[in-house]
């Protein structure tokens, strides 16, 4: 997720903050409404259109492509408006990523090591293809010097 600028976070917060205040006024309207004026009616459609331009503009700013602003998962969203705790979402988040990258290893760990006995099986039953064993286990990330040493090159050093 990209970092948010200042501007545009700030621009969004503003307009939050606006909704809000609507949300408010019509709160307010609603609560002291009194149906025998004229002038609460006309108040209170007038604080429910000011609430619709809020809104539009938090919509015009959030489908705007220039403004950066951070990408929020569904499942969050979700998951906070089933009345539940973002940092308990967070946390669990992070636990399956652990568990994950935990596992991940092991099967890293359990090829590298599959890796290195296929390859010092191959050396002994096929010391022709030592050089072509060596390759691949240097492309892999394997270390050469693990592979066992040519019976010719034992030869030569006993003599």
């Amino acid at each position: 997720m990209a970092p948010v600028s200042q501007p545009d976070h700030m621009v969004v917060e503003q307009q939050l903050r606006d909704v809000i205040q609507d949300l408010f006024q019509i709160m307010v309207q609603v609560n002291s409404y009194d149906t025998a004026t004229h002038s609460s009616n006309t108040v209170l459609q007038n604080s429910v259109k000011t609430l619709h331009s809020s809104l539009l503009k938090i919509y015009k700013t959030a489908n705007n492509p220039t403004v950066n602003l951070p990408h929020i998962p569904p499942e969050l969203i979700q998951y906070v408006d089933n009345g539940r705790n973002p940092d308990i979402y967070t946390r669990e988040f992070v636990e399956l990523g652990r568990k994950g990258n935990q596992l991940m290893k092991g099967k890293k760990e359990a090829f590298g090591s599959f890796r290195d006995v296929l390859a010092e099986e191959m050396c002994n039953v096929f010391p022709e293809m030592r050089s072509d064993v060596e390759m691949v286990v240097k492309a892999t990330g394997g270390d050469v010097a693990k592979l066992p040493v040519p019976k010719e090159e034992v030869a030569k050093k006993e003599n």
